[in-house]
């Protein structure tokens, strides 16, 4: 749970910093890649990240630009990131600007149940997190390199001329 606004941008600094370059490996034609007919395909998984930052935080009251859930699904790569970086730095800006630390004990309704601003925070880096897992596994099957997040790929490691651990 973040105890301070500095908690959250600390950690979320590295965490969208993370996000922004699985964004930046993106092509347009990774876009369509699907697990099933039923499941998201990397732009919508990759756009879904994008709008949830707007659409969690802007709950609290918080006004900022950012890309809108209810926004057409782009259909370029570059589309993506551009949205992502922005609505990432409005949202920073905002919290910035506005928020003090007293604010994280704040309640807001969120899905039907009261969540603090902090809790939301967190879930939103969460949210974040869970959905790199699934983009990475999305991201490979369409034969896109995967940048490492919390320690080398694969790829990394043969380039520090190194065999991956066994897991």
């Amino acid at each position: 749970m973040f105890r301070t606004i500095e908690d959250f941008l600390t950690i979320w600094k590295y965490e969208s910093e993370s996000t922004q370059k699985l964004l930046d490996t993106l092509t347009d034609a990774s876009l369509a890649q699907e697990v099933t007919a039923e499941g998201r395909t990397i732009g919508r998984l990759a756009w879904h990240i994008v709008t949830t930052v707007h659409e969690m935080v802007s709950r609290t009251g918080l006004e900022f630009e950012g890309a809108k859930h209810e926004g057409p699904l782009p259909t370029s790569a570059i589309a993506i990131v551009k949205a992502y970086q922005l609505s990432n730095e409005a949202m920073i800006s905002a919290i910035q600007n506005n928020w003090t630390d007293a604010i994280l004990s704040d309640e807001h309704d969120m899905y039907g149940e009261r969540w603090t601003v902090a809790t939301i925070l967190q879930i939103l880096v969460f949210h974040q997190i869970h959905h790199r897992g699934q983009l990475t596994v999305l991201m490979r099957q369409a034969g896109l390199r995967i940048p490492g997040v919390y320690g080398p790929t694969r790829e990394e490691w043969a380039e520090f001329g190194m065999e991956a651990p066994e897991v």
